[in-house]
């Protein structure tokens, strides 16, 4: 399986073989990210940069779709080099956002593994987005550039982000004392909760701005550009990081997933990276042999057909099929051939088909013969 340049394998990067269960998979990802999190190595940069790692191979390989994509395709198959956090901020946000109440209704995978959810001095990451995108067999086989229209939280631009009235400033939540939580002791034990103030903002805000109403954030449309690669296949999902909607209170942005569509073609069919095309030819034209235009994905293309070439025989055509993903190599055509009868015949063509069925009665084929001594077994 090929990496991308500068990607460790994911199984590799989380020391468990390709056909570990998800259980194994989590438990360890809990050890490295345990060994590694920023809060037990602080200034340690290479532990940061192994922390990111692992939750970029445990991003993938917790999801059954993804995987399925990275066993077959490497990196390529889940956006060239997977999520790719850029900080641990993002991934804190990210599982909070995807392995939280969608995977089973539970809190988030850092909640499992150390105690917390996915906020840090409370700042969370804004929503990802999904949108489908419909695309053409043609556009599989070249690749493709979609500039598509999506509606998203943006920063207010009369507040800039702030949620207080132009003019005015949030104030320090006097419940917490901008700590985001409310911390009561119990004998032994410390219990943190969210604070039901501020909600886990640190701050108040007195005099809402009228545009956003004081959640910092309004809808807008954006024009963003989608890079589709050459050998897509549907159910795939590119990620497009940071084209999500804005945090509020100026957290993380999220992401934008687009899952690929591959709309069905009037003359071929997708079989992996091979294209298969059933092609009509007369009954003489396989019989005695011939060349014919056949339509591909590239334009036309002549193909041979042998001499005595019988019913739904499969020819093959080299390169011509969709690029691989992983860049390397391409599929090729299958052309069924398919003999046509005629339904109607002149006099003169019914007269030539009376002397060839005449001939083939006094010249059986060893099929033939085969065939209708079985039959005469059975019924005799």
């Amino acid at each position: 399986m090929p990496a991308a340049s500068g990607k460790r394998d994911y199984y590799e990067v989380l020391g468990v073989p390709k056909n570990a269960e998800d259980a194994t998979i989590k438990q360890s990802y809990r050890k490295i990210a345990l060994k590694y999190h920023p809060d037990k190595n602080p200034g340690n940069a290479e532990a940061e940069e192994r922390f990111k790692e692992a939750a970029e191979a445990y991003e993938i390989l917790s999801h059954a779709e993804k995987r399925a994509s990275y066993d077959r395709f490497g990196h390529a198959g889940v956006g060239g080099g997977g999520p790719q956090f850029g900080s641990v901020e993002d991934i804190f946000g990210a599982f909070g956002d995807i392995f939280g109440a969608g995977r089973g209704g539970g809190g988030s995978i850092f909640e499992d593994l150390f105690g917390g959810g996915g906020r840090r001095g409370g700042r969370s990451r804004g929503a990802h987005l999904k949108v489908d995108l419909q695309i053409s067999l043609e556009e599989v086989s070249a690749g493709v550039k979609k500039t598509i229209e999506i509606t998203r939280q943006e920063m207010c631009p009369d507040c800039r982000g702030s949620g207080a009235k132009p003019g005015t400033k949030p104030k320090r939540c006097p419940d917490c004392g901008g700590r985001g939580e409310i911390v009561r002791s119990q004998g032994f034990f410390a219990m943190r909760t969210t604070c039901g103030r501020c909600r886990g903002t640190g701050q108040v805000i007195d005099s809402p701005c009228t545009r956003c109403k004081g959640t910092t954030r309004v809808p807008e449309k954006r024009d963003v550009t989608v890079t589709i690669p050459p050998g897509i296949a549907s159910g795939m999902q590119l990620r497009l990081s940071g084209e999500g909607e804005a945090a509020p209170h100026g957290g993380a942005r999220g992401d934008l997933y687009c899952e690929i569509n591959v709309t069905q073609h009037e003359l071929f069919k997708r079989r992996d990276d091979d294209i298969v095309l059933d092609v009509p030819v007369g009954f003489a034209q396989v019989a005695l042999g011939t060349e014919i235009e056949v339509p591909t994905l590239h334009g036309k293309s002549a193909l041979k057909v042998p001499k005595g070439t019988q019913p739904m025989t499969t020819l093959r055509m080299r390169g011509q099929g969709l690029p691989r993903l992983d860049g390397y190599g391409v599929g090729d055509q299958l052309v069924r051939i398919n003999v046509e009868v005629p339904t109607k015949v002149d006099e003169e063509t019914e007269a030539l088909l009376r002397q060839l069925a005449e001939k083939e009665s006094q010249q059986v084929g060893t099929k033939q013969t085969s065939f209708w001594d079985k039959v005469r077994e059975i019924f005799e």
